[in-house]
């Protein structure tokens, strides 16, 4: 019977009263049965005393033979949940949904509420009067911060809410590798990463996107460093594309033809300078070839021709 009296207030809150405290948990007083709250679902902020009255959110009820046991949590985003539904009476009519809830317990969390009801502002509602409401939540837990935002069906502007309080330029989306790319102010660039991360790491995990942040400045030298970039690869192009031609074949084969020393050389230099005068490639004149015929002549004849 009091099984059954526990395991159907699964995902509920629970108040009871802290009876022991272990080393690894503290065991509550809920009635007719006791609770368990490991440290593990304790917030890093909160300090437990004997006879103190603590709300937790229960995560399951299991039988044992000591009877049923009772394990709750006062870190899971469930209980942040339904601290709002007792703060917040829209929440709980249903006129205000909370849509998405990413948290570090302790630390900061991030609420994206919408509205059912035309004409109700879903964050002045949960917000309250000067913060009253929010307030009352974040006294619940500790002195942990709490972000409101609005939620939006439209993925670009429900990334830029999220990064909250930062203000966002320019958000593109790639929906093919599920990534959101943010411009933002150079001076609020350390804003929208928040400290060690955590405001980029908590927008991410309400929108489900992954985001990419750049402020504006190394936005335009970025793109300012392509376009000379883009400028420089030219020449560099055409240079090659030059010195690539068939052109150069010819030459080359004037070179291998003279340093061989064949008998076909003369041949092909006289084909090279018919082909490229320009081409420095060393062709021995045709009268010196005569005036060596002439010595040898004298040599042979003992005469001189003219």
């Amino acid at each position: 019977m009091v099984f059954d009296q526990y395991a159907s207030r699964e995902g509920e809150l629970i108040t009871g009263t802290v009876s022991r405290v272990e080393p690894r948990a503290i065991v509550l007083d809920v009635g007719k049965a006791e609770a368990i709250l490991a440290t593990t679902e304790q917030s890093p902020l909160e300090h437990y005393r004997i006879g103190q009255n603590v709300k937790a959110y229960v995560l399951e009820v299991r039988r044992s033979a000591k009877g049923p046991q009772i394990y709750v949590s006062r870190t899971h985003k469930g209980f942040l949940r339904r601290l709002f539904e007792l703060e917040v009476p829209e929440v709980h009519a249903g006129s205000v949904e909370i849509k998405a809830i990413a948290r570090e317990a302790g630390s900061r969390s991030k609420v994206a509420v919408a509205s059912r009801q035309q004409g109700l502002d879903p964050v002045g509602a949960t917000v309250g009067q000067r913060g009253a409401r929010v307030q009352a939540v974040v006294a619940e837990l500790g002195g942990e911060k709490i972000d409101v935002i609005e939620w939006s069906e439209e993925a670009s502007s429900f990334v830029a809410k999220a990064l909250s309080p930062a203000q966002v330029i320019e958000v593109r989306i790639d929906e093919e590798h599920r990534i959101a790319n943010v411009v933002v102010p150079e001076r609020m660039l350390s804003l929208a990463i928040g400290r060690e991360g955590q405001n980029a790491r908590l927008a991410a995990k309400l929108t489900g996107w992954r985001i990419d942040i750049r402020s504006d400045v190394s936005v335009a030298e970025a793109a300012k460093a392509e376009a000379e970039g883009r400028v420089e690869e030219t020449p560099a192009v055409s240079t090659v594309a030059e010195s690539e031609t068939p052109a150069d074949e010819p030459l080359a084969a004037v070179a291998a033809g003279a340093e061989s020393g064949s008998p076909e050389s003369e041949a092909v230099e006289v084909a090279a300078v018919g082909a490229d005068a320009s081409a420095d490639v060393p062709v021995k004149p045709k009268r010196r070839k005569t005036a060596k015929a002439a010595a040898t002549a004298v040599e042979e004849n003992g005469e001189v021709t003219p």
